[in-house]
């Protein structure tokens, strides 16, 4: 498969607890799979064979030559084992050998600024520059599981952000007097192998004050959890909002997130993915309006919108209506690739976040998706570069087709 600046497919990896109890769809037992599901149902043998399972597919995926693999965090929740992505990401720095490592990320508001910018100078030396870090302010429920205010939430985000660029390209020791972080010799080791530092984004669900975030810093933003017309106008306020700070965004920055799954006919790829996207709705992502929107953790506005969105994104299933409003698709690699190459061009963006291992998804079938998606899908998307907005019609075009490794 080419490497090259012009499109990017990442695979990205949610590593959730998926055995559960049989009595689990009893929402008046288990109203959420966040903040309050007993912990008594983790069992360690099982999180061991699933941790070693996970990070063989996430290592696949750069054999296959995924340009990178993406892990996040998230805390008390099936949902997701990587309460600790950085050391997952210290991992696949040893065990991958071209994927750039993309953690999508820590919250900053949840660790003190210079441990995070320490980690993640780490990784980057350790990998060899490939670290690519997204700043994620942390969904709702990360507030009920931890000690931090959030009605101060987006102020310590942004403090933190600052303070972690300063530490990795100013020279140190240095000192900052803040509102919530002070240091007076703050003097990070090591500092990052790329210069001036990694690449960043912010990841978010939409909401006004980090899309300006965003454009202000200059950052790419990967959207979670919006419909496929809100990416649309998401990319468009951030590039006219960047221009206002300076900043160019460019296609790249925009990073589309995809649930797909690839089968050798369309009826097919549908039969093998419901049971496993319904077990990521049904059950993973489930909780409740008061654990998604904390008090204070966002504008009365999206109070609104997000506590709505408790029974429907979270929690709730129907294909037919996913399909329409999100990017999912299950199909042959044709009905893949021309629906991916679709939304590429919508967005003007470049970079795919693929989802291809999905709530209780076996691990043969995520195997097959991996390589399917790799093999089949791929090259298609590539062959048809030329049809995506803002690039020259010679990108890729002579590009081998099938130069999978």
């Amino acid at each position: 498969m080419t490497h090259g600046n012009d499109y990017r497919f990442h695979f990205m990896h949610f590593m959730p607890f998926i055995h559960l109890p049989q009595d689990y769809d009893d929402r008046s037992k288990y109203p959420s799979s966040w903040v309050e599901l007993p912990n008594r149902l983790y069992d360690p043998e099982v999180g061991n064979r699933l941790y070693n399972r996970y990070i063989g597919e996430l290592v696949l995926a750069d054999t296959l030559g995924f340009d990178g693999v993406v892990v996040n965090e998230h805390h008390s929740t099936a949902y997701s084992m990587m309460a600790a992505p950085n050391l997952i990401a210290s991992i696949l720095a040893r065990e991958t050998k071209q994927a750039k490592i993309c953690v999508w990320g820590t919250p900053p508001t949840l660790t003190y600024p210079n441990r995070l910018a320490e980690e993640y100078a780490m990784i980057d030396v350790l990998s060899g520059g490939r670290l690519e870090v997204a700043f994620p302010l942390g969904t709702g429920m990360e507030y009920w599981a931890n000690p931090v205010n959030p009605t101060t939430a987006r102020a310590r985000y942004r403090e933190s952000i600052r303070l972690i660029l300063r530490a990795w390209t100013e020279e140190g020791p240095f000192s900052h007097y803040g509102d919530f972080y002070t240091y007076r010799y703050l003097n990070v080791w090591p500092r990052p192998h790329q210069k001036p530092h990694p690449k960043c984004y912010i990841v978010g669900t939409g909401s006004p004050e980090t899309i300006e975030f965003a454009a202000e810093m200059g950052f790419g933003y990967s959207v979670a959890f919006a419909t496929h017309e809100t990416q649309i106008q998401i990319n468009k306020e951030l590039r006219e909002l960047a221009t206002g700070f300076g900043h160019t965004i460019q296609p790249d920055q925009t990073p589309l997130g995809v649930m797909a799954y690839v089968a050798d006919t369309d009826e097919q790829a549908i039969e093998e993915y419901l049971p496993h996207i319904r077990w990521f709705f049904e059950r993973g992502t489930r909780t409740t309006a008061r654990y998604l929107v904390p008090p204070g953790y966002v504008s009365l506005g999206q109070f609104r919108k997000r506590a709505a969105l408790a029974g429907t994104t979270h929690g709730a299933f129907d294909w037919d209506d996913r399909i329409r409003k999100f990017r999912i698709v299950a199909g042959s690699p044709d009905t893949v690739a021309e629906k991916i190459v679709q939304w590429m061009e919508d967005t003007d963006s470049t970079q795919l976040t693929c989802q291809l291992h999905l709530g209780d998804m076996p691990h043969w079938k995520t195997v097959k998706n991996l390589t399917l998606f790799a093999e089949q899908v791929i090259p298609r998307v590539r062959r048809a570069a030329p049809k995506i907005k803002g690039l020259a019609a010679t990108t890729q075009a002579n590009a081998p087709l099938a130069a999978v490794k």
